[in-house]
């Protein structure tokens, strides 16, 4: 029996969502499953994507995130007639379709309905809607999730926090709900020999404590309050110092802030970094300042390094980030509250130590072999629903 996978993102930009989905995709079963990726063009892991599954890796023309009819219908029609093709194709093959993000998990499932794909499944990595949206914005997002809703198999969760806020605004129905996290590799994460003060160096970074947040520069992180993080804490502790890996639309506007502030000398802007390990493992402390999110997977990544969290109370964040046992939480955009925390933890060896060593502790509920082999598990769930597993 051939079980055809076919997942569908709308642009392969370095995050979480997107790296998870590449590495479900490169390392399900293959003696059970045929899996395919398809995504909108542009981002960074597009390459990625070409080396590692090759004709398997799929350009959708026209798959953009900002809402467009004239992108958005030609989309709509390539994937309806794509699935159509892989069905006629391989007609004995059963097809399996699994979306993601927002744009790409609406225009999907509509045209896997169209398609008659027999399971369609969605995954929430964080919703497209949230609080600091025009109320009508997140009003018309919402409405179109619980649409698609009524034609998805089932849904998969990153948090449950994701879970309640969907069941509570009638997003599909609690028997569609699978909880599944957003894995990381921990051996990767888990500390290594490494020569701290080369790597310091490399970065620019001199002695005294190092924050790391690790962030694309999108409102959704909410950057600025790092910038304003950082200026309260160098006026206690001036020989600290902050980097943040990670780039996006608001760098201009963080640039302008860290100058204003009088903090350039402090304050280092990677970019895009591949070696988000080791610069874990070169810091003292991890901040995150977003204002949404599904569950920050910067936390479970920190968590597997060893550093203590400074970050918000974030939707999932706190199925990661225990307050007062392995880091501290604070509601989005209290950036006073962050930076007394960062103080009192970059001031105190011996409770940041502790906290890093529990976060290690509770990390392993977050290895990505586990996501693939609950997602397998899932799809022959799904089948046997359907009568088409025996």
């Amino acid at each position: 029996m051939r079980i055809k996978v076919i997942h569908i993102i709308t642009m392969l930009e370095l995050g979480g969502a997107q790296e998870n989905t590449l590495f479900t995709v490169s390392h399900l079963d293959r003696s059970r499953f045929h899996p395919a990726l398809w995504a909108g063009p542009g981002g960074i892991l597009g390459e990625d994507a070409e080396k590692t599954l090759g004709e398997d890796f799929q350009i959708v023309p026209n798959l953009v995130r900002k809402l467009s009819l004239k992108n958005d219908l030609p989309a709509l029609i390539w994937l309806w007639q794509k699935l159509r093709a892989e069905k006629k194709q391989d007609p004995d093959a059963i097809l399996i379709l699994h979306t993601h993000s927002s744009k790409a998990g609406i225009l999907g499932r509509i045209a896997g309905r169209l398609a008659r794909v027999p399971v369609i499944v969605h995954t929430f990595h964080g919703f497209g809607f949230n609080d600091f949206q025009p109320a009508l914005a997140r009003l018309a997002y919402i409405l179109a999730e619980k649409i698609t809703g009524r034609i998805t198999d089932c849904f998969i969760f990153v948090s449950r926090a994701n879970q309640a806020k969907a069941e509570q605004l009638g997003i599909g129905r609690a028997g569609q709900y699978r909880l599944i996290r957003s894995g990381i590799a921990l051996d990767e994460f888990r500390p290594h020999p490494l020569d701290r003060s080369a790597k310091r160096k490399e970065l620019g970074v001199g002695e005294g404590k190092l924050v790391v947040m690790v962030s694309n520069l999108k409102p959704q992180k909410n950057p600025l309050d790092f910038a304003r993080v950082a200026g309260l804490t160098l006026k206690e502790i001036p020989d600290a110092w902050f980097i943040l890996a990670g780039d996006g639309e608001l760098r201009p506007e963080l640039e302008k802030l860290i100058a204003e502030l009088g903090i350039q000398g402090r304050v280092k802007l990677l970019g895009w970094r591949r070696d988000v390990p080791q610069i874990l493992w070169a810091a003292d402390l991890m901040l995150l300042t977003s204002l949404w999110e599904g569950l920050p997977r910067v936390y479970p990544q920190a968590m597997a390094a060893g550093l203590a969290i400074v970050g918000t109370r974030v939707d999932g964040g706190p199925e990661a980030v225990i307050d007062g046992e392995n880091g501290y939480l604070l509601e989005p955009n209290d950036y006073p509250g962050l930076a007394r925390r960062v103080i009192e933890l970059l001031r105190d060896d011996e409770k940041r130590n502790q906290m890093g060593r529990r976060g290690s502790e509770l990390a392993q509920e977050f290895e990505i072999g586990k996501m693939v082999k609950d997602q397998e598990q899932l799809y022959q769930e799904l089948l046997r629903e359907k009568n088409l597993w025996n």
